[in-house]
C-alpha cells in the first residue's frame, strides 16, 4: 500500500489506505458490495437501483488505469480485508485548474455510520490534497441528504444548489448541492459567487 493511516475514532482495527490501480482491482469485489449496499440504501452516488454487483465491480476495475496514471486517487477504509468505506479525489486536468480537485464517491457502510469514519475519509483526502499542493476541493451531494451534515461538520462551505441535477437510485430527479473547501488560501479569494 502506498499510504496507511490508522482510524481510531470509535472503531479500533479500521485503517484507511490509499490504493494503487492493481490494489483497486484486488478490492473491486469488496468495493462493489459497498457500492451496491450504498445504492440500495438510497444514496445518490451516480447509479440506479437495482445495481448488479458484477457491473459495480467492473466499474471499480475501470478506475484502475486512472489511478495508475495519477488522474484519480482512491482510499479505502478496511476492517481486515472487508471494505467498510471509500473516498476518491480527482485532480482537475486542465492547466488553469491544477490547484483544485473533486472529492467523489464518499461511501460508508450503514453498519459503520455515525462513528467518524466519513470524517476520517474526508481528512485523508484533504491531507493528501494539501501535500500535493492543491488549494481547493469541491464536491456535490443530493440536497437534504445525510451527507450534507457530514460536509458541514467537516468545515465545507455550501456554494449553491441546482434543481433536478441527478436522479436518485429510483431515477427521480433531485436537487444537488455543491460544496467547497479551501485547503490553503494563500491570499486567494475563496467565496462562491
Amino acid at each position: 500500500m502506498t499510504e496507511a493511516t490508522q482510524f481510531a475514532a470509535s472503531a479500533p482495527g479500521i485503517e484507511i489506505v490509499s490504493v494503487s490501480g492493481p490494489e483497486l482491482i484486488t478490492y473491486a469485489d469488496e468495493l462493489a458490495a459497498l457500492l451496491v449496499e450504498t445504492v440500495e440504501g438510497g444514496a445518490s452516488v451516480g447509479f440506479l437501483a437495482p445495481l448488479d454487483r458484477g457491473a459495480a465491480a467492473d466499474w471499480w476495475r475501470g478506475r484502475a488505469a486512472a489511478v495508475d496514471a495519477g488522474d484519480q486517487r482512491v482510499w479505502i477504509a478496511r476492517d481486515g480485508e472487508r471494505v467498510v468505506g471509500t473516498i476518491g479525489l480527482n485532480p482537475a486536468p486542465l492547466p488553469n485548474a491544477r490547484h483544485r480537485a473533486e472529492v467523489t464517491k464518499v461511501m460508508v457502510r450503514p453498519s459503520m455510520r455515525g462513528r467518524g469514519l466519513g470524517r476520517s475519509l474526508l481528512a485523508a483526502a484533504e491531507g493528501a490534497a494539501a501535500e500535493a499542493g492543491l488549494t481547493l476541493l469541491v464536491l456535490d451531494t443530493e440536497t437534504g441528504s445525510a451527507a450534507e451534515r457530514l460536509y458541514r461538520a467537516a468545515g465545507w462551505t455550501e456554494c449553491g444548489s441546482i434543481p433536478d441535477y441527478a436522479g436518485d437510485p429510483a431515477g427521480a430527479l433531485k436537487p444537488t448541492t455543491f460544496y467547497y473547501k479551501a485547503i490553503r488560501t494563500a491570499g486567494r479569494s475563496t467565496s462562491c459567487r
